[in-house]
C-alpha cells in the first residue's frame, strides 16, 4: 500500500507538471514517456471532459509508476478520501483589554490626578538661563 500511495502521489504531481509544461510550449523538453502520456491525454480530451481525461491519464501514469517502483500485479485503488468540511479555527482580531492604571500613592494628591505632569518647556528654559547667568557672575 505504501508503494501505491507513493506512486499515486508522484503520478499526480508529474502529470500536473507535464500539463503545465505543455501549456507553456515546453513539450519538447519532456521525456518521451511523458510526451506519450500527454498524447494519450489529448486523445481522451476529444471523447470526455477535462476532469475525466485527467483522471484517466493519471490512472495510466499511476499504473506505470506502480510497476516501476516494484509493485506486483494490478495496482490497488488509492483514491483520496473526500475532503471533510473544514471548520474555521481562526478567531477575529480583538483588541486586548486595557490594563488597569496603577494608582500613585503620593503623586495623586499633589496634582489631583494619577499621572505626573511634565514640566513646561518655558520653566526648564528659565532655569537654564538662571544657571547660565549665575555661572557668568561667579567667574567674574
Amino acid at each position: 500500500m505504501l508503494i501505491a500511495r507513493r506512486a499515486d502521489t508522484r503520478a499526480r504531481a508529474d502529470f500536473a507538471t507535464w500539463k503545465m509544461m505543455a501549456k507553456l510550449n515546453g513539450l519538447s523538453a519532456l521525456p518521451p514517456d511523458a510526451q506519450g502520456f500527454l498524447d494519450g491525454y489529448k486523445k481522451l480530451l476529444e471523447r470526455m471532459s477535462e476532469d475525466e481525461a485527467s483522471e484517466a491519464s493519471i490512472a495510466e501514469v499511476y499504473k506505470s509508476y506502480y510497476l516501476e517502483m516494484g509493485g506486483a500485479g494490478n495496482p490497488p485503488d488509492v483514491r483520496s478520501r473526500p475532503a471533510e468540511p473544514k471548520t474555521d479555527n481562526v478567531t477575529a482580531f480583538r483588541r486586548p483589554a486595557p490594563k488597569p492604571k496603577k494608582t500613585a500613592m503620593f503623586g495623586a494628591t499633589l496634582f489631583g490626578g494619577t499621572q505626573k505632569r511634565p514640566l513646561p518647556v518655558a520653566l526648564i528654559f528659565a532655569c537654564l538661563v538662571v544657571v547660565y547667568v549665575g555661572i557668568k557672575f561667579y567667574w567674574r
